[in-house]
């Protein structure tokens, strides 16, 4: 079975860079599973988990907290906000930041650019949170 590299790359650092035989993103206009060969794309994810399948293992997940997808004929790259592999989430720290980010959105109002700042930061604890878990 044919393979691609994937490449997850942050502001700070390269997150990941493997051969992968298929990777699922949830894009802004939906999910998109990318195999090798996939015609070029560029597109905008969402605060979400990715999944990589490699032939002969487990299948891989990462929390990807927003970006962009580039895929090539024979290389995808995820140039994102921020990312994390299982191992690498502090998943108390997780958890108090979804706690602050309740209580934020509790106490705001709908129009407040608080409101959508907090509802980001929940949005990323709960992904740190469900990926650590898997």
């Amino acid at each position: 079975m044919s393979t691609f590299l994937l490449e997850i790359v942050t502001p700070e650092r390269k997150v990941y860079a493997e051969q992968a035989n298929m990777v699922s993103v949830k894009g802004v206009e939906g999910e998109l599973g990318i195999l090798p060969n996939h015609i070029p794309l560029v597109t905008p994810l969402k605060i979400a988990s990715i999944t990589v399948k490699k032939q002969g293992s487990k299948d891989e997940i990462i929390a990807v907290n927003g970006g962009f997808m580039e895929v090539r004929k024979d290389k995808v790259v995820i140039l994102a906000e921020s990312a994390e592999l299982p191992e690498q989430i502090d998943i108390d720290r997780a958890k108090a930041a979804k706690e602050r980010a309740e209580k934020r959105l509790a106490e705001t109002k709908q129009d407040n650019v608080d409101f959508k700042r907090a509802e980001s930061a929940l949005q990323r604890a709960v992904n740190r949170i469900s990926v650590s878990g898997k």
